[in-house]
């Protein structure tokens, strides 16, 4: 279980933002003030730290500045209030991961977390792969270089994405990367731009389905002072900061229409204006996109635009999921226990071959993250050199013939509990679409969706092949209507 540091001085806050992590399975530390912070920090060593920027005492930014003489690798995710993001900007610059603008909701957070613990544990890697490689491409152990030696796995798919990243990466090209949730999308984002002539620039990521469409705009192309209520000073977005360097635009899937169309724009031109400005400013930036949807499929339904579609499509790199490639289950459970090992100060465990015969079968729905999340559990709960296969396999979601029985019985003996709009009364397990309005089937196909993965909203958004945050949107407004139980 990875642990989090939450500092705040406000307690109501605190306590708010630690049950959120709580909920999502962090255990969670949390400090009044910066000073306490760093004394957690210096004692326990926190996975991430998730800070307020502006406290009594030590600012959020000194907090940021001091960690990094104890930790260097330490994630911080600042939360800023909406007017002074640039400060969050000068934290970022201080050596903070990413930022969280006030308000914001539970499912932002934990991205945020989750991408910055991830950060941290490829940038610890990194700094292993480079001590013991000769130069900046030196080859690795696998005859590939340090760049793609933690794509894992020797099956076929596995080489063919090898060969790809390294097609790609000496290219200016935009790249697209597609493939289902935790496959690892952003890795081989990474890798790429790790491989690339910018490799020497920054490297920044923006979350497009976690961000609201106006707050995804400043986020990318920044905002003069003035240009809308509470932008009080001049902000650069990441096209700005990541000049010479790569953009990561992750699920752009999910990207309004309106930012569609000035994305395109900054694709075609080279250049953009920061929000209430009429100054163009030239770019010299590599993008990288990333989807987990079949976005021809969504050019087709017109949810995204074509000529966007044929502008990042210039150099595709697929990542299959991993049960189809489920030969490299052994290599990626070795590389997890061990890392968690190395990374908790344990011995490193392994896994009995019944219980390797079990992930072996399993088709791992959550993908190469699942993995990490099993093999983490089991190396901090095991407190044998064995992990057997009674401690993982209840950890496993049942096959979908079983989830699917499961869910026929609860529609079949009466109405599905969730539902409490049109359709709540149907006694069937299927979805009755003749003469139903369209938003009626979708929502009942969400809730359905929900109830088979007990109310688990990221295999659920996954499964029907849309944001977790759209999804949360979805279920609010439904809330809001009262066309679904508030307890969802």
């Amino acid at each position: 279980m990875s642990t989090v540091l939450v500092v705040d001085d406000k307690e109501m806050l605190r306590d708010s933002v630690g049950a959120t992590l709580q909920r999502a399975g962090y255990e969670v530390l949390s400090a009044p003030d910066a000073a306490a912070a760093l004394e957690i920090i210096a004692r326990r060593r926190p996975d991430a730290v998730v800070t307020d920027l502006k406290m009594p005492g030590m600012t959020g930014i000194e907090l940021v500045e001091r960690a990094r003489d104890i930790d260097d690798t330490l994630p911080f995710v600042v939360m800023t209030a909406y007017g002074a993001v640039d400060t969050a900007v000068q934290a970022i610059k201080a050596g903070a991961f990413d930022y969280i603008t006030k308000p914001f909701e539970g499912d932002e957070l934990i991205v945020a977390v989750k991408r910055a613990i991830e950060h941290a544990r490829m940038a610890r890697e990194n700094a292993v792969l480079r001590s013991n490689a000769e130069g900046p491409r030196a080859a690795s152990p696998g005859g590939g270089p340090t760049g793609v030696a933690r794509l894992i796995g020797e099956s076929p798919a596995m080489r063919r994405v090898r060969q790809q990243v390294l097609a790609v990466a000496e290219s200016h090209g935009t790249v697209l990367i597609c493939g289902e949730s935790g496959t690892g999308k952003e890795v081989v984002a990474r890798a790429v731009h790790e491989l690339s002539p910018r490799a020497s620039g920054p490297f920044l990521a923006v979350n497009c389905a976690a961000l609201s469409e106006s707050l995804l705009e400043s986020e990318l192309f920044g905002h003069e002072r003035g240009a809308f209520t509470g932008a009080e000073k001049l902000r650069k977005g990441r096209f700005e900061l990541a000049d010479r360097g790569t953009l990561l635009l992750d699920e752009i899937s999910e990207v309004s229409p309106k930012v569609q169309a000035k994305l395109l724009r900054v694709l075609q031109e080279r250049s953009f204006e920061r929000v209430g400005s009429s100054m163009t400013i030239g770019l010299d930036v590599r993008i990288i996109a990333t989807s987990n949807r079949d976005l021809p499929r969504s050019v087709a339904r017109g949810d995204f635009r074509q000529d966007l579609f044929f502008r990042i499509n210039v150099l595709p790199v697929h990542l299959p999921p991993l049960r189809d490639r489920l030969e490299d289950i052994p290599a990626l459970v070795a590389h997890f226990l061990g890392h968690t090992a190395q990374r908790e100060g344990k011995p490193t465990r392994r896994m009995s071959d019944d219980a390797m015969a079990v992930l072996r079968s399993y088709t791992w729905p959550g993908n190469v993250r699942e993995v990490q999340n099993v093999c983490e559990r089991a190396a901090v709960l095991c407190r044998t050199e064995v992990i057997d296969r009674p401690m993982i396999e209840p950890w496993l979601l049942p096959s979908d013939s079983m989830l699917s029985h499961s869910l026929e019985v609860k529609v079949v003996n009466g109405m599905n509990p969730l539902l409490l709009g049109p359709g709540a009364g149907s006694e069937r397990g299927d979805i009755p679409f003749d003469g139903r309005p369209l938003e009626d089937i979708e929502r009942d196909a969400i809730i359905r969706t929900l109830t088979k993965f007990n109310g688990h909203r990221q295999r659920t958004a996954q499964s029907l092949g849309i944001g977790v945050r759209t999804l949360g949107l979805k279920l609010k407004k439904w809330k809001q209507q009262q066309l679904v139980e508030q307890t969802l």
